[in-house]
């Protein structure tokens, strides 16, 4: 059967796979609704943490046609929600409710030690009864899969078994991905994905690691060109796609060329014809 998560299934044949990330409203949902994006990220660690209006723009990315010409049951595009807790916070309720309502992943702010990207696999996994290297690291996840279960298309019992991290489980459709995001994060970063077992993408935190490098959203500095080639190396050596947020038509080839395997490409807004009616009317 064809995956449900199509980041999922993109990662693990090789491909590259495109992403954006949507504000947290059913306006938003709706519009990227019929996007080609392989997955869409709800931000909502700097917007508002509102779970019914999640589960509205969960519902409101459902295209009826879509799924009816598909050939599973699944959301189009995956909907992943990056949540309010930095790593070092240890949360998991957020992950919980997330999951709950139907998402397909979690998006870790601030990973930066071992125990936090074990903390951010185990919050995504339901418990199991050790003897099996994969039950590690031990699942925290609460058990309320009705709703995740309907919005999927599958029973409870087919949720159970498809609602685990992937690799660690190679049939798990759950993506875990942590945001390294400072300098500290790079260090461990070696150390993170040989000790944690199921981290399915790192996602580097532009924003946060320019701003500790003292040069704010200077996207294009080379202080910060030399920390993605440290993270793009490292993730490499262990096997591990890495994420780019920031992918436009002037860097996409670089990114591509890089290494990179999951590209976060915004859409643009435009009004040409408001800005050629503002400038014939000498208004521009």
């Amino acid at each position: 059967m064809a995956r449900l998560n199509s980041i999922i299934g993109a990662l693990e044949s090789g491909q590259h796979t495109f992403a954006a990330f949507a504000s947290p409203e059913p306006a938003a949902a709706l519009e990227f609704a019929t996007a080609d994006y392989d997955g869409l990220v709800f931000e909502m660690e700097h917007k508002p943490w509102d779970a019914t209006t999640l589960r509205d723009c969960l519902q409101y990315l459902l295209n009826r046609r879509r799924i009816f010409e598909a050939v599973t049951p699944a959301a189009s595009p995956t909907p992943l929600v990056r949540i309010p807790v930095n790593g070092a916070e240890h949360g998991q309720w957020h992950a919980k409710q997330a999951l709950d309502l139907g998402a397909y992943g979690i998006v870790w702010p601030h990973i930066s030690r071992v125990e936090e990207a074990r903390n951010a696999v185990a919050a995504c996994r339901y418990p199991r009864l050790p003897g099996e290297e994969r039950f590690e690291p031990a699942g925290l996840r609460g058990d309320a899969p009705t709703a995740a279960a309907r919005y999927w298309g599958v029973s409870n019992q087919e949720y159970y078994t498809k609602a685990d991290v992937w690799p660690l489980d190679p049939d798990g459709e759950i993506l875990v991905v942590i945001q390294i995001e400072d300098q500290l994060g790079i260090e461990n970063l070696p150390a993170m994905l040989d000790q944690v077992p199921g981290i399915g993408l790192v996602l580097i935190g532009e924003g946060d690691l320019s701003q500790e490098l003292g040069i704010p959203r200077q996207l294009e500095h080379p202080l910060l060109e030399e920390a993605r080639q440290r993270i793009l190396k490292i993730c490499r050596e262990h096997g591990v796609a890495v994420g780019h947020p920031h992918v436009t038509a002037k860097n996409v080839e670089q990114v591509i060329d890089d290494g990179y395997r999951f590209l976060m490409s915004a859409p643009v807004r435009s009004y040409p014809g408001l800005e050629l009616g503002r400038k014939l009317t000498g208004r521009a």
